[in-house]
């Protein structure tokens, strides 16, 4: 008698929507779980009823603060995977600052030259760059961020429009989803496209939201490229650079393009 009334007793203090409640009447055992995830707990209601001396007052409130915990545990878990979903790198400015509002040290990491690595919780709208307050609250080390926002960087889709000017190939990526330009850091994408370029393969990133991947076939093609990046740079939103890029076997130099059509190194 006294292991149904501790029954009622549950079934009515843990049930909520997103809960189910399942009852072994032979083994006297009820499974309280999460109706998405199924991750739950299972009490053994005559061992508790033993514990507090039959006594189902107090069997109940040990009982249900346990569950409680245990679910809500279970509950952040699930969170803290959705939230590293939404992990990304963003590419900015080598100028961009390093520090939050709150003189928080934000989590980043070298690029080149011109550019940082700065990491970024996607929000939906907008995003929420990771600082170091936020890293410690979730208990995320620099080597997790970076290897999770890399993952996910590779799940975005790369549809690349296609222009042809003075012999030159052009190639854009222009999806507006706030991480064109850091796909630069998608190192397999890059080495798939430099084995299907025939000239010398560069690769700008004039602010956030365009990567553009140019095939130079002959020295005007250096001149077109030079006015491209920068009409782009003035025009973005997120500036980065107006200087673009040489990639050569796994590596970006930055160049500088002189008077008449020829690259420079920096």
């Amino acid at each position: 008698m006294s292991t149904m009334k501790l029954k009622r007793e549950l079934e009515q203090t843990l049930k909520q929507p997103n809960r189910t409640i399942v009852y072994d009447r032979e083994k006297e055992e009820m499974r309280i779980e999460n109706s998405e995830t199924k991750k739950g707990v299972t009490v053994a209601l005559s061992g508790i009823l033993a514990k507090f001396e039959g006594n189902v007052q107090k069997a109940a409130e040990e009982t249900i603060y346990y569950v409680n915990e245990a679910l809500n545990a279970f509950d952040g878990a699930g969170q803290k995977e959705e939230k590293e979903k939404q992990i990304f790198p963003v590419i900015r400015a080598a100028s961009f600052p390093t520090e939050a509002e709150e003189g928080v040290p934000l989590f980043w990491d070298e690029h080149t030259a011109e550019t940082r690595i700065y990491y970024a919780v996607d929000l939906g709208t907008t995003y929420r760059l990771i600082d170091e307050k936020l890293m410690k609250k979730e208990g995320w080390t620099a080597e997790q961020i970076r290897e999770i926002a890399r993952f996910n960087l590779r799940s975005l889709p790369l549809e690349m429009k296609q222009d042809t000017v003075a012999g030159n190939i052009f190639y854009f990526l222009n999806s507006n989803d706030g991480y064109d330009a850091t796909r630069i850091l998608n190192e397999r994408f890059l080495k798939e496209m430099s084995e299907k370029i025939e000239g010398a393969m560069t690769v700008s990133i004039p602010h956030g939201d365009v990567l553009i991947i140019g095939d130079i076939r002959n020295e005007t093609g250096y001149d077109i490229l030079a006015q491209m990046a920068m009409s782009f740079f003035a025009a973005g939103r997120v500036p980065i650079t107006a200087l673009s890029f040489v990639y050569e076997e796994g590596h970006l130099e930055p160049i500088f393009i002189l008077a008449k059509n020829r690259p420079h190194k920096e």
